[in-house]
């Protein structure tokens, strides 16, 4: 079996689907890997370095030449798949809700897509989580780039010639990305608060030495949602999160929202006029803006400055880690192929549970039920 591995074309794109720890596994259990030139370079991967792991270096038409499985980070157009096979695979995470045009056109081509991003969240899968392992990292480097942007120090310091007080940090959705933060922003000193509205995420947050900011007795505080995602609340929820938060905010020099809903758009956590009420120099920073953002003014791919606060909303946060989030996501792609791989047919054969829950298309049609009552 050839298993083709794509450079990525997205704009900004720097992480690759696989590295030479994972060819050589994948060359392990009898596949033929065939990567496209200069598919590592943005991850510090070399061409020689894959050829060394035992794959085949060469452009992409003789890439995708006879290949049954194609692996991406992000979903291709599908007229850059020219050559690939009917029935083929096409592995990555494909942004289903986001690009249904293109999941069209994997259907069209008839290209079986499996969306990453919809493996479902049960032990047997945490292996293959996308979301989780590019999640961790994303949380790891909210902290350090609003520590980047933060004119003052993250610790507490005493010296001859006074004390620094320590940075106050928030944040708002403890998620992966969330507790990631909520651990960056301790192990530099911040003193950390959090909130979520699920309430079983308080003992996560004072595991992790962070104050939890909940609201109480209110109807909706469990906001849980399928597969450990977090649900929209109720209006009453809703209008007493706000003005806890309200306050809490004003006295903060950090604040991270991370809070997404699965196809849909990021909830508004923060208005303009709670920003207002923070003081000149603080920084806010926006993981979900990509989704529309969970803070009101800000720019995907822009760190703008509102009321003296500099709101950062930065692109793909996991790429700008590229070498660890390549080395993650590669693997999270392996642990999926491997754990089906059928050593007699020489081919990964998958299951109902994950297989019907990641696949988009198939014989020429789009099967996947999550699209279909979209």
């Amino acid at each position: 079996m050839k298993i083709a591995v794509l450079k990525e074309g997205a704009d900004g794109e720097r992480r690759v689907a696989a590295t030479p720890e994972t060819v050589k596994k994948f060359t392990a259990l009898g596949a033929d890997l065939a990567v496209e030139t200069g598919a590592g370079a943005a991850a510090s991967i070399t061409d020689q370095a894959y050829a060394d792991a035992g794959a085949t270096v060469a452009d992409r038409a003789a890439v995708l030449a006879g290949a049954e499985i194609v692996l991406g980070v992000q979903g291709p157009e599908p007229a850059s798949l020219a050559g690939m096979k009917p029935g083929a695979w096409l592995v990555a995470g494909l942004n289903p809700f986001g690009e249904r045009a293109r999941v069209d056109g994997y259907a069209a081509a008839g290209i079986e897509a499996l969306a990453m991003e919809f493996m479902p969240r049960i032990t047997r899968a945490q292996s293959m989580d996308i979301l989780s392992s590019q999640s961790n990292l994303s949380g790891y480097k909210a902290v350090l780039d609003a520590a980047g942007e933060y004119g003052r120090a993250f610790p507490m310091m005493m010296t001859a010639a006074g004390t620094v007080s320590a940075a106050k940090v928030f944040v708002m959705g403890v998620g992966v990305a969330g507790l990631q933060a909520i651990a960056t922003a301790r192990r530099l000193g911040a003193q950390v608060s959090a909130t979520d509205v699920r309430s079983a995420t308080k003992e996560q947050i004072q595991s992790l030495g962070a104050k939890p900011i909940f609201v109480e007795n209110v109807k909706g505080i469990e906001g849980e949602g399928s597969g450990g995602y977090a649900t929209e609340m109720s209006a009453e929820y809703q209008a007493a999160q706000a003005e806890l938060v309200s306050s809490h905010i004003a006295k903060q020099d950090i604040v991270i929202t991370t809070a997404l809903i699965p196809g849909r758009p990021a909830p508004r956590l923060i208005s303009d006029a709670q920003i207002a009420t923070m003081r000149a120099g603080s920084v806010i920073v926006d993981l979900a803006v990509e989704q529309g953002g969970n803070v009101e003014g800000a720019v995907a791919g822009q760190v703008i400055e509102r009321h003296g606060v500099k709101i950062v909303g930065h692109r793909n946060v996991p790429s700008r880690l590229a070498a660890d989030a390549s080395a993650l996501f590669a693997r999270n792609l392996f642990n999926f192929l491997s754990a089906f791989w059928d050593k007699e047919a020489g081919r990964p054969v998958l299951d109902a549970e994950i297989g019907d829950a990641v696949r988009l298309t198939q014989g020429g049609k789009v099967v996947n039920e999550r699209l279909l009552g979209a």
